[in-house]
């Protein structure tokens, strides 16, 4: 595996100051919990936004993002480093082609993450998709097939174009609740979040608007109609799933390959040779009584004890 370049996070000086503070203060936060690196894993189908989510996180154009261009083949990761702390966000293909879960897409993304940690994954899609289809269940089953459902303990989904008029005269905050709450039904109804603890914090839904149309506060920070200031917000909502206690999943050859069926029931083995070994023992005991209990002539009685018992041995064994 190539070494990844690692450059300085001068993209953090483009952000207004107000946002710039609240950045350090996050980074701050994982520093003293001695989290000094962070790998986050942007996923979702094509042409929702997941290039444009990570130069806006990093601050600079460091994904190229075309709306008349498909998204490349191969994942990439950016890596920005900034007093001893190292952000790495994995931009993704789409996982969707014809129609279809694209199972190729998907082998390419666990190959290139062969040997490296997840964080935090953010599995992205648009606030202005109105339905949730069975695509979508596909979708998020293929994910977890493949990093295991450990994966949504570290995830949040995150929303797209969200610089929008809710249709029907819902408001703002009903209209979002609404997708979320569609969306988060896949996961928690029959999904991979089925069994999940119900104490447990509930899987996190965060707005974004990467196009320049996005309004703007007094400190001059992109916000939503809701009035959130979305960019510290989503690295806000990084910040708390990194560091909220679950575990972090490591993409090794094991969980790529799947289990070895050659190794499954070798365990048994030995069980089964001793349950074998035993079973002789009673089934030889067991001749050798009938044997002896059987009336014999007198002169047959002699041979067999001089050679019955060792040729009745060589048989057994």
């Amino acid at each position: 595996m190539a070494t990844q370049l690692i450059r300085e996070w001068t993209g953090i000086q483009h952000f207004p100051a107000a946002t710039q503070n609240k950045l350090l203060e996050l980074l701050g936060k994982l520093t003293k919990e001695n989290v000094s690196s962070l790998t986050i894993l942007v996923m979702g189908k094509g042409g929702v936004g997941k290039s444009s989510i990570v130069n806006s996180v990093i601050g600079e154009r460091a994904v190229a993002v075309s709306a008349f261009q498909s998204e490349g083949s191969r994942p990439v990761m950016v890596s920005r480093s900034r007093a001893g702390f190292t952000l790495n966000i994995i931009d993704t293909p789409g996982l969707v082609e014809g129609g279809y879960v694209n199972d190729q897409a998907l082998e390419i993304i666990k190959r290139f993450l062969l040997n490296r940690t997840i964080d935090v994954l953010l599995y992205v899609d648009r606030l202005d998709t109105y339905r949730v289809d069975n695509l979508d269940r596909q979708i998020i089953r293929a994910i977890t097939e493949s990093f295991g459902k450990g994966i949504w303990n570290r995830a949040a989904i995150v929303l797209t174009h969200a610089q929008l008029s809710p249709p029907d005269g819902l408001s703002y905050e009903e209209f979002f609740a609404k997708r979320s709450e569609a969306l988060l039904k896949v996961f928690y109804l029959g999904g991979p979040l089925m069994w999940r603890d119900p104490l447990a914090s509930p899987m996190p839904v965060v707005l974004v608007e990467n196009s320049g149309r996005c309004n703007k506060n007094e400190s001059d920070e992109k916000v939503l109609p809701n009035g959130v200031a979305w960019i510290p917000n989503l690295v806000q909502t990084i910040v708390d799933i990194a560091l909220n206690g679950s575990e972090s999943i490591l993409v090794d050859k094991k969980l790529i390959e799947g289990p070895n069926p050659n190794e499954r029931g070798k365990m048994w083995i030995p069980v089964i040779l001793a349950i074998q070994y035993f079973l002789v023992k009673i089934i030889h005991r067991a001749i050798k009584n009938d044997i002896a209990e059987e009336p014999r002539p007198a002169w047959e009685v002699e041979n067999f004890s001089l050679n019955g018992s060792e040729e009745l041995d060589e048989l057994l064994f």
